[in-house]
């Protein structure tokens, strides 16, 4: 499962890392191991929403359902994120990254992680 990270890095901007996390195929399809979750938040966000340059609240998994999204870390990168994408928000420090409604309604689902989440097994090679 590709999931995109948005992380703080040691000039306390944002900035965006690939991650994989491995699946196992199984007789119902591809799996996971269980990533473990403190909670989950769903989001319902307006049309022409825009946030500048804000930290993440926590550290989460933003599912996104319906709707785009736009993000532009500190570096001066920008993604765009729609419907099936995952992003790991994880600059909860420094800068932030600025966040742009392109396509609305945007619904998503913020699963929230624990701070000592490990995700350096994620990293691509």
């Amino acid at each position: 499962m590709r999931v995109t990270r948005v992380y703080t890095g040691d000039d306390e901007q944002s900035h965006f890392e690939d991650l994989e996390i491995p699946e196992e195929e199984t007789a119902h399809g591809w799996l996971s191991a269980p990533v473990p979750a403190r909670g989950v938040v769903f989001r319902r966000t307006p049309p022409g929403g825009s946030l500048d340059f804000h930290q993440a609240p926590r550290r989460q998994f933003v599912i996104m359902l319906t709707g785009a999204v736009e993000i532009e870390c500190g570096d001066g990168a920008v993604r765009r994120f729609a419907a099936g994408d995952v992003i790991l928000a994880d600059d909860t420090s420094g800068q932030g990254h600025i966040s742009r409604e392109v396509a609305a309604p945007r619904r998503s689902v913020f699963v929230v992680l624990p701070d000592d989440l490990d995700v350096s097994r994620w990293r691509l090679p």
